[in-house]
């Protein structure tokens, strides 16, 4: 029977002198294959190259330790997790309701919103409202789901096909550009305009510092 008297095991690799074996499969600074070796050679070649000898496949037999800058290492490990939680892409559905009715001007202002969405990547739920006597009209719901979905056909596409729930119909579209890709593009474009803005500012001040005083 075996006690766990330390706690938490840690998931920090061994380095240096934490490296408890005979001998190591070394890896050089930069990549290289330098073969089996004692672990006092190894450290002796740490200590030469000012570097940290990394345990990195403790499991191997023997385990393969390597060379390298073991701060900077998790420096950068640490700003590259950080950049993939920042760019991770997280679906969200939008919802936009609508009146079987609905009027010329306010179709439009709410097909507006979903261009808006598909293009930021986001999927959207329409849901058409019945009120009323409109129940038993379902097909004037459709329809209009239908020119919605026609409407917007180059962004989107119907992921779920109009149905009916209680008094309301719904139907979702997907956009056919992934989130990961419109978030790039938004980052584009933002970059765009601020160096077109940087690049407007000194060309007024030079038209400005041409333009003559006056008298």
């Amino acid at each position: 029977m075996v006690l766990n008297r330390g706690g938490s095991i840690s998931a920090e690799p061994r380095i240096n002198d934490r490296i408890r074996v005979p001998e190591v499969r070394l890896v050089g600074p930069s990549g290289e294959q330098v073969g089996i070796v004692p672990l006092a050679k190894a450290l002796e070649l740490a200590q030469e190259y000012d570097l940290d000898l990394v345990e990195v496949a403790a499991n191997a037999r023997p385990p393969v330790c390597k060379l390298m800058d073991y701060g900077k290492f998790k420096y950068e490990s640490a700003m590259k997790a950080r950049e993939a939680r920042k760019n991770q892409a997280h679906t969200v559905i939008k919802e936009m309701k609508l009146r079987p009715k609905i009027d010329p001007h306010d179709y439009d202002t709410k097909k507006g919103h979903v261009v808006r969405f598909l293009k930021q990547g986001d999927k959207v739920k329409i849901t058409i409202m019945f009120r009323g006597r409109e129940q038993s009209r379902p097909e004037l719901g459709f329809r209009l789901l239908q020119r919605l979905a026609e409407d917007v056909q180059d962004l989107g596409f119907v992921e779920s096909n109009p149905k009916q729930d209680g008094r309301n119909m719904i139907m979702v579209l997907g956009p056919h550009k992934k989130k990961t890709e419109a978030m790039a593009e938004a980052r584009e474009a933002q970059a765009a305009r601020k160096a077109e803005r940087q690049g407007a500012a000194p060309a007024e001040q030079e038209q400005a510092a041409e333009e003559p005083a006056e008298a």
